[in-house]
């Protein structure tokens, strides 16, 4: 019986649709497992989707469609080459987003930062007065609050840093569990209200997430969060300070 025949489109259908269900299930893990919330859109996260799909969605699969020609000699080679290749490709660019997805929400003075596991030095995790904050989180990212720090030479070393751009979400000898700064956090989030009077282009975005959420003002206080590409507005429980929701309010 003569074996069914497969076109070169048939061939790069397929390969097409493997491609598509390998990268929803490595965008599923970003989503869910390193940027949660707002924070992929916030962080860039649409220049690693359009890397993902180009590199890994559509020239795997073009490139079958050129080179695909059923029964042709070393064809099976050539696919598990294009198959190794297109791998590669994908294990090298989750490897760039694991470095720079967020490590830390921090919260400095009256704000949350965000920093990458790649924003801090690897010298710098060994400072660190707590142990959760020693090395990267493997995980999605970790609240902390960061104290200002008192000694003399430890803020004269902040300064300098500063200069060079590097901003106290970097530092992990500086974190403190967010657990033990709730109070501090409910005394410098605004309320909704305020939010209204110092922000109003912003807070139109949040009155709308709110209506549509069923949620009420009181309950919850605004926190901006500032990522690489938006401002974000954290919604905290305005008794507990726990994060509730993300809300994106402007683009940068």
């Amino acid at each position: 019986m003569e074996a069914k025949r497969v076109t070169r489109w048939k061939a790069s259908g397929i390969h097409l649709l493997i491609s598509v269900a390998i990268a929803v299930t490595v965008l599923a893990v970003m989503l869910q497992l390193w940027f949660p919330g707002r924070l992929f859109t916030a962080g860039g996260g649409n220049d690693l989707l359009f890397i993902l799909v180009t590199v890994d969605v559509i020239i795997g699969p073009l490139i079958t469609l050129a080179v695909y020609r059923q029964g042709k000699w070393g064809m099976k080679f050539d696919l598990a080459v294009i198959a190794a290749l297109q791998l590669s490709a994908l294990a090298y660019g989750m490897h760039i987003v694991y470095l720079a997805r967020p490590g830390f929400i921090v919260f400095v003075k009256d704000q949350f930062q965000v920093a990458t596991v790649v924003d801090i030095p690897p010298e710098d995790y060994a400072k660190a007065k707590y142990p959760q904050f020693s090395h990267p989180p493997a995980g999605g990212p970790l609240w902390v609050y960061s104290d200002y720090p008192t000694d003399p030479k430890e803020r004269n070393d902040v300064t300098w840093a500063a200069m060079s751009g590097r901003d106290m979400e970097t530092f992990p000898q500086f974190f403190t569990p967010y657990d033990q700064r709730r109070q501090e956090v409910l005394k410098a989030a605004w309320t909704i209200a305020r939010m209204r009077e110092l922000e109003p282009a912003e807070s139109k975005i949040v009155d709308a997430f709110i209506r549509e959420e069923g949620i009420k003002e009181d309950d919850v206080r605004y926190v901006r969060l500032k990522a690489r590409r938006a401002w974000v507005a954290v919604l905290i429980d305005a008794k507990t300070a726990e994060p509730l929701k993300m809300v994106v309010t402007e683009q940068i």
